[in-house]
């Protein structure tokens, strides 16, 4: 029956009047309504809403059937009066829970859920009922969206105020080279700090010198000279030492700190020259993107013609930084290459060449004799051609760098060297060996990956690097 169903939420409010006027219709309209709910396979249309006039037989059973529904009706009414009292504290409960939800608008509830009835409001239910308790739910949505809102930009303030600055060179350099710091430099504040100065501090010394492949022979030079320094001036706390070692090796690279200068002759050309895989296309890549930045114009010359991977590889410098890159296909003649893009480079006016040759090993006779054979036939164009005949080497690469220094010189007379990979070793001592025994000028030191980490070598600042201490 219609009256079985519960009753919605809208008419415990009081705005039900209407239906409660219908609770005590006549039984013959009663009648009628259980005849029509009685037969739900008729559809609901307007010619079974009017009742027709239907026989007396008919009408009795109506009549009975209509006998028993006052007491009924009574007892449904005393029912609806408990279920309403039940229902009037679950909507003090709800709207205690509105409130709640106003002052805390972070715990996310559905609340339109909370408010809905479980059966379809009644069409009696006036506008003004709706939307009063809409406005109360849309109260803490509205509540949640603005503080959203703020979240949402709380996070943007909070990134451009903590972006990083850009790092400097210096503070790069630091960083590279923390894995040599462990053996030198700042690495030696334990060694000094707490110790007299005697046969075992020196041994100490030797020792840690000699790990971080600063050589035999330099090793030497240091400790002679820290000890005649020590009983000079009579100095029995360790740690007196510390600075004068510092100064030892800094006056070790400061002979060599000879930046290259490419001004006065027009095409400077510089002719690469190293073992397999230390990183010479590389480095010439980042020097032309360098001299580029100076304002000069810039060939390149693809002499690694043994290596396919090595042309591509320049030619995709080349196209990155619109520099025009002379080429042969793969097993053409070093000199060849070089000499016809010396004579480009003669014919454009270009400030900078610079050559690629293949690497090599420096123990490889016949390949030293190819680089002695560049270096003629570039003469023959520019007498002073190569300017610059510069060794790429390998940090990581220890004493052996030594060695291929000490070759390369003897065959092709070195003017110059760029270290490459400090950053990834805690050989850097290296770079002493170099400087004290050759005394061939450090160009370029390479303490990373970008076009930035590729520096002009500063001794001082070397220097200050390693020995800076880490408070």
């Amino acid at each position: 029956m219609a009256k079985d169903k519960k009753r919605g939420f809208f008419s415990w409010l009081g705005f039900g009047q209407k239906e409660e006027e219908q609770q005590q219709p006549e039984p013959p309209v009663e009648a009628g309504e259980n005849q029509a709910a009685e037969t739900p396979a008729e559809p609901a249309t307007p010619e079974h809403v009017e009742p027709n006039p239907a026989p007396a037989q008919e009408s009795e059973p109506a009549v009975t059937a209509a006998d028993p529904i006052e007491p009924k009706a009574h007892q449904e009414g005393t029912q609806e009066a408990d279920h309403a009292q039940a229902l009037a504290e679950e909507i003090v409960n709800v709207t205690e829970q509105v409130a709640a939800q106003v002052e805390a608008p972070k715990q996310e509830e559905a609340e339109p859920e909370l408010l809905e009835p479980e059966q379809p409001a009644p069409e009696a239910a006036p506008p003004e009922s709706i939307a009063v308790v809409a406005s109360v739910a849309a109260e803490p949505e509205a509540v949640q969206e603005a503080e959203d809102e703020e979240d949402a930009l709380a996070p943007a303030v909070t990134q451009e105020q903590e972006r990083p600055t850009k790092e400097g060179f210096f503070a790069r350099l630091k960083r590279s080279l923390v894995k040599t710091k462990q053996n030198l430099g700042s690495g030696f504040v334990g060694l000094f700090r707490g110790k007299k100065i005697d046969d075992d501090l020196f041994d100490e010394l030797e020792e840690q010198l000699l790990i971080a492949d600063v050589g035999v022979d330099t090793t030497r030079k240091i400790i002679d000279s820290l000890t005649q320094h020590a009983s000079r001036k009579q100095l029995k706390d360790a740690e007196a030492l510390y600075g004068k070692l510092k100064e030892e090796m800094s006056e070790i690279l400061s002979k060599v700190d000879q930046p290259l200068d490419i001004s006065g002759k027009t095409p400077y050309v510089i002719l690469m020259v190293g073992v397999n895989g230390v990183g010479k296309t590389t480095t010439i890549g980042k020097m032309a993107r360098q001299f580029q930045a100076q304002g000069k114009s810039v060939m390149l010359a693809a002499g690694d013609t043994f290596r396919a991977a090595a042309v591509e590889q320049l030619q995709v410098w080349g196209d990155r930084n619109r520099i025009p890159v002379v080429a042969q296909h793969t097993g053409a003649d070093s000199a060849s290459v070089i000499f016809d893009a010396l004579q480009a480079a003669k014919a454009r006016g270009v400030d900078v060449l610079i050559a690629d040759t293949a690497g090599r090993l420096q123990n490889k006779a016949h390949l030293m004799e190819e680089l002695k054979k560049i270096v003629r036939v570039m003469k023959k164009l520019d007498e002073h051609a190569p300017h610059e005949v510069m060794l790429t080497l390998d940090a990581s690469t220890g004493q052996n760098a030594v060695s291929q220094a000490k070759l390369f010189n003897e065959a092709v007379g070195l003017t110059g060297i760029t270290l490459t990979k400090l950053d990834g070793t805690a050989k850097g001592g290296v770079i002493f060996a170099i400087a004290d025994q050759f005394g061939i000028p450090i160009r370029y030191i390479g303490v990373g990956e970008g076009i930035e980490d590729l520096r002009p070598f500063k001794a001082d600042d070397f220097i200050e690097a390693l020995f800076a201490r880490e408070d």
